[in-house]
């Protein structure tokens, strides 16, 4: 009896050894990923009843995390589009904020303003852009140093939003030029447009929307217009710009077709990378507020767009063969009531920043005498004025505080951090200091940095964002394609989680200042 069982074990054996395994899925040749700029996660909640195409289809067959926040507490644009694809906090990788205030200039520069470079295929002489601001490695940097021939492209209507995530050897990044209503890109990267690209300036596709009027999708006859492109028309509110349109989004949608075709994206040796980011959504949320009807119009149509790329991708490049990855770099505060309009069902309020450069240059002039305290103020980033304190003798981190202690009384500021604060390696249990922490780079960052409370701001009538609170902080991180396991995943992640899991399904290093880990629960690759 022993010996018959001692067969039946072996011949199990045999048969389990010889069967073949299932082999390991193939690496993308193609990554795309996307940001929808200023996307809730709540979005994908509130109006997944209207989504009939991307969305729904990344929704229900990719790789959804329901509890992805930012951990750092600038949630801008700028910020946001940095981490996407390096992993890396602001601390890190020095982009603070869409814009700091330089203290060398003497004047506020953008997140990837650079006076060395210059405007391609757009207004002649005008200053470029490029990631030089950047100080750590991407994804599409990694890829680069395999020595492959692969191409990196990153598009937005924003030149920060196609920059920041394609990294520092992007072949190529490309936004949109207000001025001259042109694609353009800088001598960072070439010294003239490709083809393809003049040739979709030459045909103007801009002019569509001239005149034209924006209808909610399936309007009624009676139904008016959203907004219309042609101003002087009291009855209906003037649209103010094309990236405050869907047809802004169309825009970036159509050229990231004509990307992927002419760019023979997903057909190199190594892996390509496609980053695309979608600023309408943004504009729109700024000017109405996350609860307005054209929020939830612009949503359904971002879904469809979604789903004409996912056909474009499958065309030309085959989805076995793409990994997507999908996020927002930040969401956005319900609209704050303006002053002297009464609304019952508006949270928080308006500050104003005034009052708080008042408050803080009395305080300074109290204790330390008559001078010219304040240089430069958003409300939420205050520079002193370092020359005025030298100029006495003073001691600069007491000038921070007694300026710090100053802010604090104005009503609804929650609080105020300072350079001297933060200038240091002190770890801090609390989540809101620790994100504070996380937002500030010495030498960028200004010397108070003022957080109101919640739905609470300083901006005069717009919606806005950039605080370490929920509605800030919460957006949808959904991978879709090759190498992932569908389904909705509850473990709390942060953005920063993007970089390394994509560099795991790639086969390449993560970038070097990622403080994310990948998520290796949602992948079907062996390692």
């Amino acid at each position: 009896m022993r010996r018959n069982l001692s067969v039946l074990l072996l011949s199990c054996y045999s048969l389990f050894a010889q069967a073949p395994t299932a082999p390991a899925p193939a690496r993308p040749k193609l990554v795309v990923a996307i940001i929808v700029d200023q996307f809730r996660y709540e979005y994908l909640q509130r109006f997944q009843a209207d989504y009939t195409s991307g969305l729904k289809r990344l929704s229900t067959e990719g790789a959804v995390f329901d509890d992805a926040h930012y951990i750092h507490a600038g949630t801008e644009t700028a910020p946001g589009h940095s981490t996407f694809l390096s992993g890396a906090t602001p601390s890190i990788s020095g982009i603070v904020a869409n814009e700091w205030y330089d203290r060398t200039l003497k004047v506020p520069v953008t997140s990837v303003e650079d006076r060395a470079t210059q405007m391609v295929g757009g207004a002649p002489d005008t200053i470029g852009a490029s990631p030089a601001n950047l100080l750590v490695e991407t994804l599409g940097d990694q890829i680069r140093k395999q020595g492959k021939d692969s191409r990196i492209i990153g598009v937005s209507f924003k030149d920060r939003a196609a920059i920041l995530p394609a990294g520092r050897s992007a072949n190529g990044a490309f936004w949109w030029d207000t001025n001259s209503n042109r694609w353009v890109t800088s001598t960072f990267y070439m010294k003239t447009l490709p083809d393809w690209v003049a040739d979709i300036n030459r045909a103007r596709p801009f002019a569509r929307s001239l005149g034209a009027s924006w209808f909610p999708l399936n309007a009624k006859p009676s139904d008016k217009p959203f907004c219309t492109m042609v101003a002087g028309n009291a009855d209906i509110r003037y649209c103010n710009t094309l990236m405050a349109t869907p047809w802004g989004n169309e825009l970036i949608e159509e050229f990231a077709e004509r990307a992927l075709i002419e760019e023979k994206l997903g057909h190199h040796e190594g892996t390509d990378l496609l980053t695309i980011s979608f600023s309408s959504n943004d504009a729109v949320g700024h000017a109405m507020g996350p609860d307005a009807p054209e929020v939830r119009d612009i949503s359904i149509r971002t879904d469809r767009l979604l789903g004409n790329l996912l056909a474009a991708l499958d065309k030309n490049v085959g989805l076995n063969n793409v990994t997507l990855v999908l996020t927002a770099d930040h969401g956005v505060a319900p609209m704050a009531p303006l002053d002297g309009v009464k609304n019952d069902s508006a949270k928080g309020g308006r500050l104003i920043i005034g009052k708080l450069t008042k408050l803080v240059q009395d305080g300074l002039t109290a204790r330390f005498g008559a001078g010219d305290w304040v240089e430069a103020n958003t409300g939420s980033a205050m520079v002193l004025r370092r020359a005025t304190a030298d100029k006495l003798g003073l001691d600069w981190n007491k000038v921070q505080q007694t300026a710090a202690e100053a802010a604090r009384k104005m009503p609804h500021i929650a609080r105020v951090y300072t350079d001297s604060d933060f200038n240091d390696t002190v770890e801090y249990d609390d989540e809101i200091t620790g994100a504070m922490r996380k937002s500030y780079f010495h030498g960028r960052s200004p010397d108070l940095m003022i957080l109101p409370e919640p739905y609470y701001n300083f901006a005069a009538a717009e919606a806005v964002h950039g605080t370490p609170y929920e509605y800030d902080t919460h957006v949808p991180v959904i991978f879709f394609g090759a190498g992932i396991k569908p389904g909705h995943y509850q473990s709390k992640i942060a953005p920063n989680d993007i970089a390394p899991t994509l560099s795991d399904i790639i086969g390449v290093i993560a970038p070097g200042g990622s403080v994310g880990h990948a998520l290796r629960e949602i992948l079907q690759f062996s390692h």
